[in-house]
């Protein structure tokens, strides 16, 4: 598994936690960045993941409102909280990060919608991003 799919991971589980306990993503992203400095030999999936993070953090509203418009239907309050952290991701890798291409954004969502989510939610989250990069 490549670093960056493994960042993907870390940052799910950060914007996971901090959703499901309703804690300030901040808050929560500094909390991991205090285990991450113990854990020197995961650096390079930290490093991205914080940068995933940060990028949520920072284009939080225009990220939300990209996934309600795209979502047919959907609130988001009724999503998942594992689809909207990884919505989230596929999102701001889709428009804020240049360096990823779209294609490896949707696939590497919708795997991680596979292992992590419902049945559903790979198809879920792959006809969203599609629906988003569109109309990109």
């Amino acid at each position: 598994m490549s670093a960056r799919s493994k960042a993907r991971k870390r940052a799910l589980d950060i914007l996971f936690q901090s959703d499901v306990r309703g804690d300030d993503l901040a808050v929560t992203l500094a909390a991991e960045a205090k285990r991450a400095a113990s854990e020197p030999a995961r650096e390079a999936s930290w490093l991205y993941a914080r940068e995933v993070v940060d990028g949520v953090i920072d284009n939080h509203e225009a990220i939300d409102e990209q996934i309600v418009t795209h979502a047919r239907d959907w609130k988001l309050e009724r999503m998942p909280a594992v689809d909207r952290a990884i919505l989230r991701i596929g999102v701001w890798e889709i428009l804020f990060n240049d360096e990823v291409p779209t294609a490896v954004a949707i696939d590497e969502a919708v795997e991680l919608a596979k292992e992590f989510s419902t049945d559903d939610s790979g198809s879920f989250v792959h006809g969203v991003l599609a629906r988003i990069d569109r109309a990109g």
